[in-house]
């Protein structure tokens, strides 16, 4: 069946345009200077006018296309008119072009649920942590993690500055490199597109964790990894890619802080390559409308060597995390 009559690859192409519209939204709050900061339940749990905006953005332009969908946002935000230049109505047709696979052709609009997560890595994005900021758009079927975009509004921000300060000087152009922002996606039994993969040479064990929701349990569960380098960032979208593109070797987050709008589009790309995310336990994360949103007993993902630390995870820490 052509991807153009599928229901998931119209909805793929659809999410693939409105988080790049999404990206816009997020540099562009950044640029009018006005942050709009709020603490939700903590000094380390914030939402901004970006984190607003592109909730009402991704949510209603994909319910206007496919309105039997369940679409499950992080921020609580009060029912109102949403202003039409909020609104991405495109489809990316680069994604139309391609299969859809032949497990998913035949699904309908009411049986996939989108988790979306607005802005990853909000207090990083406040704190000018910018590559640690993602847009991450998740789909499921049948409570399994299929589809999912991760738009990283400032990949490549360091360099479209170089790019900025040699046009200033009248010097040459950094070249295509320095193009601000990227949309990954990916499909399972399709694949993952937008990125280079890359491995983490044979041996090396470095390990990306938390930045700000770090506690006793995530440091014992990091140390007993036996890591060659530990990389604190922000975001669970950029921790997945920093796995993918060879930067990190495992993503090891023993702690309940991490919802099912975290996980959901970073799974499937990671999936998607032949990567595993799981909870510290090893089970598979469910996706459910109905399931809770929090991932309770924490998340452990690799690019390969999966086995080697899920072994390692002390029983102190299982113990301590209830699925």
């Amino acid at each position: 069946m052509a991807s153009r009559n599928t229901v998931l690859m119209r909805l793929v192409a659809s999410a693939y345009s409105v988080a790049q519209k999404a990206g816009m939204i997020v540099r562009r709050v950044i640029a009018e200077g006005d942050l709009g900061i709020v603490e939700k339940t903590c000094a380390t749990d914030l939402q901004t006018k970006a984190d607003r905006l592109v909730q009402m953005s991704i949510c209603s332009s994909l319910a206007r296309k496919f309105p039997k969908l369940t679409i499950i946002g992080e921020e609580d935000l009060p029912s109102e008119e949403v202003d039409q230049e909020l609104i991405e109505d495109g489809q990316w047709e680069e994604i139309l072009k391609q299969p859809c696979p032949s497990q998913y052709s035949a699904i309908k609009e009411e049986d996939l649920v989108v988790w979306v997560d607005p802005l990853d890595g909000t207090k990083e994005y406040t704190e000018g942590l910018l590559d640690n900021v993602t847009v991450l758009i998740g789909i499921a079927y049948e409570g399994k993690a299929i589809a999912g975009i991760i738009n990283q509004p400032y990949y490549n921000y360091e360099n479209n500055e170089k790019q900025q300060l040699r046009e200033h000087r009248n010097e040459a152009k950094a070249g295509p490199d320095a193009v601000l922002g990227r949309t990954i996606w990916g499909v399972l039994g399709l694949g993952a597109f937008g990125f280079q993969l890359k491995e983490v040479p044979t041996g090396k064990h470095i390990i990306t964790t938390t930045r700000s929701h770090s506690n006793k349990l995530v440091t014992d569960c990091v140390t007993a990894m036996n890591p060659d380098v530990v990389l604190r960032v922000g975001g669970a979208g950029n921790k997945i890619i920093q796995l993918i593109e060879g930067k990190a070797s495992a993503y090891v987050f023993a702690s309940p802080g991490c919802k099912k709008w975290d996980t959901c589009a970073p799974e499937v790309i990671l999936h998607a390559v032949g990567g595993k995310l799981t909870d510290i336990h090893g089970n598979v994360l469910q996706y459910h409308k109905d399931v809770k949103h929090l991932n309770s007993a924490g998340v452990l993902a690799t690019l390969r060597n999966y086995d080697y630390y899920a072994s390692r995870v002390p029983d102190s820490v299982k113990n301590a995390l209830v699925p």
